[in-house]
Parts: C-alpha cells; sequence; structure tokens
C-alpha cells in the first residue's frame, strides 16, 4: 500500500505541472507512460497537466483508493520550463 502525498501543482499564465517524485511513478508502474511534454529536476517530474497529470491522477486512485492531497502554487515566471525534458525513465 502506498503512503499519503501532499503534492504541489505549479502553474504559469499559460500552463500547469503536478510535481512528483520520480520514485513515486515507479511504484504505481507508470515511469514509461510520461511523454516528454513533463519535464524532470532531480529526483522530481513535473507532469504536464493536459495529459501526464491525469494519467498519474488515475494510477495514483486506483493504487491506494483516494485522491492525492494537492496544494497549488501560481509563478508569473517559473523555471520549470527550462528543466529537462522528461524521458521515460
Amino acid at each position: 500500500m502506498y503512503d499519503s502525498y501532499r503534492l504541489k501543482f505549479y502553474s504559469d499564465p499559460g500552463h500547469g505541472w503536478l510535481e512528483v517524485p520520480h520514485s513515486l511513478l515507479v511504484e504505481l508502474g507508470i515511469a514509461a507512460d510520461i511523454s516528454s511534454f513533463s519535464y524532470v529536476k532531480g529526483d522530481l517530474v513535473y507532469l504536464e497537466e493536459d495529459c501526464d497529470a491525469g494519467t498519474f491522477l488515475k494510477a495514483y486512485r486506483d493504487g491506494i483508493g483516494s485522491s492525492p492531497s494537492i496544494e497549488e502554487v501560481y509563478q508569473e515566471d517559473t523555471p520549470i520550463r527550462g528543466y529537462s525534458s522528461y524521458r521515460g525513465n
């Protein structure tokens, strides 16, 4: 069984990303299902809101039976767009 996670959803004027530990993507068995439209920095993956965040949330609900707690963070100039593209590791 998975621990309950408190995650952050970052957004700027044009888009949004859900910050998730890479290890959690591996635990849920979806690390290879995440597109290159998401970003990575260290062990954190920033799942783009249009598709990858939905893939994660479905897998999380299926694995745990509830939704994670999500804190929303708005940043006018987020550094996320400058992170490396996710490569499905």
